[in-house]
């Protein structure tokens, strides 16, 4: 360290929340923001949570964060962030097969995965299919 350079004190990071919801309801992206304020800075849970809402309007989504569980594998970050559960039930996948869906999931979060996402877990369905069980 340099003559009149002070060490730099490092400051401790907030602990992770824990897995991601059970349900839609529970989804922590669900913060309401008053008219002109502006909202907090975005978790990527959150911004996956609003392209998927914006690309699916009527759909019921749930998004988790799964990357503790993938700490130490290939593509994982120490930072977390790189691997994440998706539910979306959605009328605009009724007529659609699976891989069609997962294309079109993939294609909404495209910017994510150039900045860091590595893996998603999908479960694409329709509401008679939700019904079902």
């Amino acid at each position: 360290m340099g003559v009149g350079r002070q060490a730099r004190k490092a400051i401790p990071l907030a602990p992770r929340p824990p897995a991601g919801p059970a349900s839609p309801a529970d989804c922590p992206c669900r913060r309401p923001v008053k008219p002109g304020m502006i909202p907090p800075m975005q978790t990527r849970l959150e911004r996956i949570h609003a392209a998927l809402e914006a690309a699916f309007p009527a759909a019921r989504i749930a998004v988790a964060d799964d990357s503790r569980h993938h700490a130490g594998h290939a593509g994982a970050s120490p930072a977390g962030e790189t691997h994440y559960s998706v539910q979306v039930v959605a009328a605009a996948f009724a007529g659609i097969g699976r891989l069609a869906r997962s294309r079109r999931v993939h294609e909404v979060l495209a910017p994510e995965f150039g900045s860091g996402l590595h893996a998603l877990s999908l479960k694409l369905l329709t509401p008679e299919e939700a019904g079902r069980g």
